[in-house]
């Protein structure tokens, strides 16, 4: 019977080798969200990740977290604090990867990208645009830059961007499985408000950073402003804000909006600002949400006086994971419609299934204390 222990011993070192072929670097020409084939190899090993930090490890999977040598975090971790402590808890390695400043206060330094000698970086659509002839450093160090984008919000680039990060870490089938439960959300959506042939609800979003004694930005036809368009609502601010920015008071008063939702993060400078997120208890959220209701004039819109104000995460937009915010919208916008949704489920239930850390807090909420939409 030595042959048959010879032969289980081969056939258990070949299945070894194929295991680890797999693994191996390979020439691969991948095509980014701006239509631009970028030559690398693929699964690349060094990986500079400036933007996506989550969507990133959610397709990357556990070996992703070992193959960031720097990173861009200083919006993240300025923002969602206590998130960024969970992901180090988990995953210690994190906080040894050198951070290379941030393109949007222009403390980006190509200098210390240079110095992690990656084997790719990953830049966001808007910090390509940003960075300029910075840009042609990295590349003629030889260094590829692939460009993807959730700030858009449009069901086309979300799942494109899925697709690259896919490739770019090996993860092709795990990232056709996330593009895949996100499309069948926007779907699910679309197709019901489509079939129900509604007038459309007058909607306005702000990100309640300031607190309600100064207006913050509003969305036009980008991040919230497309999710509003997505969930079928008719967003009242587009006719006055292209990107983002601050409506006039007179102009929201005169659009009389019947759906309003607060965006907000943990980590706020302001005592009456909108607090919400990891750790973050609802009767905080709630508070804070009434605050904004009590603005000069807001007592005759008809979402305040029909209760239909909403506090929401900032943090989950931009990524792969609005679509519990976008199941969270439409049912604000069409209760009857999309009773069967459970968005905080959806919320949750991604990071059980693709990521390390499992948060704990408040991240939608209506105003008489509803997590349901």
């Amino acid at each position: 019977m030595s042959w048959l222990r010879t032969l289980s011993r081969v056939s258990a070192l070949f299945a070894l080798c194929a295991t680890a072929s797999l693994a191996v670097a390979k020439p691969v020409v991948v095509e980014d969200v701006l239509g631009r084939k970028v030559k690398m190899d693929a699964p690349a090993k060094r990986i500079l990740l400036c933007f996506y930090i989550e969507d990133f490890f959610a397709v990357g999977g556990d070996k992703s977290f070992d193959r960031v040598v720097g990173m861009s975090r200083g919006w993240f971790v300025k923002s969602r604090p206590a998130t960024w402590a969970m992901y180090v808890a988990r995953k210690p390695q994190l906080a040894r990867v050198p951070d290379l400043g941030n393109v949007q206060d222009q403390t980006f330094s190509v200098e210390k990208a240079l110095a992690t000698r990656p084997d790719v970086a990953i830049l966001a659509d808007w910090q390509y645009k940003a960075l300029g002839p910075d840009l042609a450093r990295l590349e003629s160090a030889g260094i590829p830059v692939v460009v993807i984008d959730y700030n858009a919000q449009t069901l086309e680039r979300h799942l494109a961007s899925t697709r690259v990060l896919g490739e770019v870490t090996g993860e092709t089938a795990r990232a056709q499985r996330i593009a895949a439960d996100y499309r069948q959300v926007v779907d699910t959506i679309t197709q019901r408000v489509a079939k129900a042939k509604r007038p459309q609800p007058r909607v306005y979003i702000e990100l309640g950073d300031k607190g309600p004694a100064e207006y913050s930005y509003t969305y036009g036809k980008n991040m919230w402003g497309a999710m509003v368009q997505l969930a079928g609502g008719n967003n009242v601010a587009a006719p006055f804000v292209e990107s983002w920015g601050a409506i006039h008071p007179e102009q929201l008063m005169a659009s009389k909006p019947e759906v309003i939702l607060i965006a907000g993060y943990e980590n706020v400078s302001s005592p009456t600002a909108m607090q919400i997120g990891q750790a973050i208890p609802a009767g905080n959220v709630q508070q804070r949400l009434k605050g904004f209701t009590q603005r000069a004039g807001w007592a005759g819109l008809p979402a305040v006086k029909n209760g239909r104000v909403h506090a929401v995460y900032h943090g989950a937009t931009r990524s792969i994971m609005d679509a519990a915010l976008l199941q969270y919208l439409a049912k604000t916008l069409y209760p009857d419609l999309f009773k069967d949704l459970d968005p905080t489920a959806t919320y949750l239930g991604f990071y059980q299934r693709y990521l390390p850390i499992r948060p704990q807090g408040t991240f939608m909420l209506s105003v008489n204390g509803s997590t349901k939409g």
